[in-house]
């Protein structure tokens, strides 16, 4: 399937979607069957987004295409494997598109560091596998950390830090009232900080 990216779908603003949250499910269900229409509804709906949470990450609008593009392939690969107990679409997508992003800010930080050696002609060696293997572990705690939260958490706790959705767009998105995405977000931020301080100490 051949994916086209472009301003008209790229918008960064983290503005509701303009199609409900279940009817993206019913989307991501077709289109985990094949079905390319849904598909492509389903990828009008998420490039803004998904673009948006790469260009806050990236500062870099070209790389936060590419990053986009990668996601947005990544959701129609993988599309099987949504579960719609564990949050929603647009909650999923972000999650892929947050990490996707930090994975290309590190491969491009790995790359200058590596040019800038070679200009300055200094010997320095690899980089540090201790430092590599610190941000793996980091990446590794805050899933397990999230990973611990109730799905109706997790979905308020990545829609507003991941995605930069206000509580008051939350409670649109996902159909519940605001004080609820409230109790969700500051809940999950407990409990976040209770299960990601036993996984550091």
């Amino acid at each position: 399937m051949t994916l086209q990216t472009g301003p008209r779908l790229l918008d960064p603003s983290p503005a509701r979607p303009r199609v409900p949250a279940d009817e993206l499910a019913d989307l991501m269900i077709a289109a985990a069957r094949g079905d390319q229409d849904s598909f492509a509804r389903l990828y009008v709906a998420l490039a803004g987004p998904v673009y948006g949470i790469a260009l806050r990450t990236l500062r870099s609008p070209s790389h936060a295409e590419e990053v986009a593009q990668e996601v947005l392939i990544e959701v129609w690969r993988t599309a099987a494997s949504y579960r719609p107990e564990r949050g929603s679409v647009l909650a999923w997508a972000l999650t892929i598109a947050h990490r996707r992003a930090v994975d290309r800010v590190r491969s491009v930080r790995a790359a200058t560091e590596r040019d800038q050696r070679v200009t300055r002609e200094e010997p320095g060696g690899p980089p540090s596998v201790v430092d590599e293997v610190e941000r793996m572990l980091e990446g590794a705690r805050v899933r397990t950390a999230l990973a611990a939260l109730s799905g109706a958490q997790r979905e308020s706790v990545v829609l507003a830090y991941y995605g930069g959705y206000s509580q008051r767009q939350i409670a649109r998105i996902v159909g519940v009232p605001l004080g609820t995405v409230k109790t969700r977000i500051r809940d999950g931020l407990i409990r976040l900080r209770a299960v990601y301080g036993s996984e550091t100490g």
